[in-house]
């Protein structure tokens, strides 16, 4: 028997009814377009999104559904660099969670958004939270960054060269990914190592998270304040046999992921105003 369809956009209707019926996760990517740095292409961060979403829903196809990327996110500090599209973080919240909501009528009860903007995190967190709201509680809908899935921060903290603060844009995962997917598109002679010069509490990691010497905070500036060249990171470490490291963690870990949010019941509300009591 043929393993069924898991591609959300080739499905016929009543394909997608018998996936929402199955239960499967809807697998939504999400990501932008924007400077990546002098030495790979603007679409980094939806290509790289895209092809691990892809990628993990091929192997389990009865239990995941991807659905089509959102392909424009939330950039507007990035616009001093050409290549970059921005959306309003207004309007990219809800269009995520109107796509959301859309899979939930459809009966998708577990939705999972998986980003590929760092800048996307804040908004998605919100997107999948109003769309749980939207819909009283009777679905699931969950974000993560797929720099943040377990294997791939497992395999980060020994397969990196670079010290704090060398994964954290066109750096060097993101470039190793890149070389994994399309080798053909990356200029390797151009690739710089640039770091932030904000303070240690100011400094973040894709892989690491924040600088064990700072506090955790947040503070993003125009990118054109603190890179010149548009990386945030050390380019120059990356590798294809990295990326396809850096992939297969990915991949896997999208799967325990999505296996980890379907095993996952819904929980019902206990509304204290109805006269239920803990």
């Amino acid at each position: 028997m043929a393993d069924p369809k898991y591609d959300f956009g080739e499905m016929i209707w009543y394909e997608i009814r018998e996936a929402a019926e199955q239960d499967r996760v809807a697998v939504l990517p999400v990501a932008t377009y924007e400077d990546h740095g002098p030495h790979v292409p603007v679409d980094v961060d939806v290509m790289l999104t895209t092809e691990i979403c892809r990628r993990a829903c091929a192997r389990i196809p009865a239990e995941a559904v991807l659905v089509p990327v959102v392909g424009h996110g939330y950039s507007p500090h990035h616009m001093d660099f050409h290549g970059t599209i921005t959306i309003r973080w207004d309007t990219f919240i809800n269009y995520v969670k109107d796509v959301c909501c859309s899979l939930a009528h459809h009966g998708f009860k577990h939705i999972l958004i998986v980003n590929g903007h760092g800048s996307n995190t804040s908004p998605l967190d919100l997107a999948a939270r109003l769309s749980i709201i939207e819909y009283q509680g009777s679905i699931l809908c969950a974000s993560v960054n797929h720099w943040g899935l377990r294997a791939v921060r497992e395999l980060g903290k020994t397969l990196r060269d670079s010290d704090h603060g060398g994964t954290s844009h066109a750096c060097e995962y993101e470039t190793s990914l890149y070389l994994a997917l399309k080798p053909h598109l990356v200029d390797m002679s151009k690739a710089v190592d640039e770091r932030t010069p904000l303070p240690a509490s100011f400094q973040t990691d894709l892989l690491a998270g924040g600088n064990p010497e700072g506090s955790d905070a947040r503070l993003v500036p125009y990118w054109s304040s603190v890179t010149a060249s548009g990386v945030m990171g050390d380019a120059t470490k990356a590798t294809q046999e990295k990326g396809e490291k850096f992939l297969e963690a990915a991949i896997t870990g999208l799967i325990e992921l999505i296996r980890e949010l379907r095993s996952t019941p819904v929980p019902p509300r206990r509304d204290q105003h109805r006269g239920e009591r803990f």
